[in-house]
């Protein structure tokens, strides 16, 4: 299962070091709807490699604000606390994966 990310638990997971991937989403979103589970399958895939989450934009606009999402949903990668790349949209699952093993 993906992370749930929240206004004020992003800057800590960032600061842990490892490669990150956040979701911004909304339960209203059809797209997201498509998204949310390649999301959840790589949070598996993925775990203890790379840091996967989900940010619901309708109960956390402080950091979907600061990224300036303004379509969802957006995918945001992050290495070393940096972004890195983005996905607008929904995409099949092999862009995701090709976008983070890039970060590894």
């Amino acid at each position: 299962m993906a992370l749930e990310i929240t206004d004020s638990n992003y800057k800590e997971i960032l600061a842990e070091g490892k490669p990150v991937v956040i979701d911004f989403w909304a339960p209203w979103c059809g797209p997201c709807k498509m998204v949310g589970p390649i999301i959840d399958e790589l949070a598996g895939e993925y775990e203890g490699k790379v840091l996967i989450g989900k940010c619901d934009v309708d109960e956390n606009g402080d950091v979907a604000a600061e990224y300036g999402i303004r379509n969802i949903p957006t995918v945001l990668f992050f290495k070393n606390g940096e972004l890195v790349d983005k996905q607008v949209g929904s995409a099949p699952k092999p862009v995701y994966v090709t976008k983070i093993e890039a970060l590894l």
